[in-house]
């Protein structure tokens, strides 16, 4: 279903009310080391590179955070996307020719341009990760670090929004 919907009888929608005050910030708590250097060079999409490697390196002092991550074959990567370069509502996604709502893409450019990397964990060492399948570029911060568990992250069966026009 397309455009707002009104209320229910007798309700009104919540307004977003958020204090000006309230500002977000972040450390990251490792870069990632990478061959990619320019956007144009890396894939859209971690598993369309899967032998892609690329070695995370953290703060010093988190190597005891690891413990146990090696029992997990992937890992969420979650990273700030430091080379974006601002935003538009609406993008054309590559293969398409219609523009779409931005959050109904993976567009890396974004009004806080965070990114998701579900990488294979290839081994760990001290403060060092080396992953592969990933599409992250040379420098990128990383912001956190989350299993992946089958379980909890995979949903075969659901809906791919407009992807399922192609």
């Amino acid at each position: 279903m397309n455009g707002p919907l009104p209320p229910p009888p007798g309700e009104r929608w919540p307004d977003f009310s958020w204090p000006a005050r309230c500002v977000a910030t972040f450390s990251p708590i490792g870069v990632v080391h990478a061959s990619w250097r320019c956007r144009n060079e890396a894939p859209r999409q971690g598993c369309l590179a899967p032998q892609a490697r690329a070695c995370i390196v953290l703060r010093p002092g988190l190597q005891n955070a690891l413990a146990d991550l090696s029992g997990f074959d992937r890992l969420w990567i979650i990273a700030w996307l430091h080379r974006s370069q601002g935003w538009n509502h609406r993008i054309t996604p590559p293969g398409t020719m219609q523009a779409r709502g931005l959050f109904a893409t993976r567009a890396p450019d974004r009004p806080n341009p965070i990114g998701l990397t579900c990488a294979v964990i290839e081994h760990i060492h001290g403060c060092r990760i080396w992953v592969r399948g990933h599409d992250l570029l040379d420098g990128t911060p990383v912001l956190d670090l989350k299993p992946y568990i089958p379980d909890y992250d995979a949903f075969p069966e659901a809906r791919r929004g407009w992807l399922s026009e192609r």
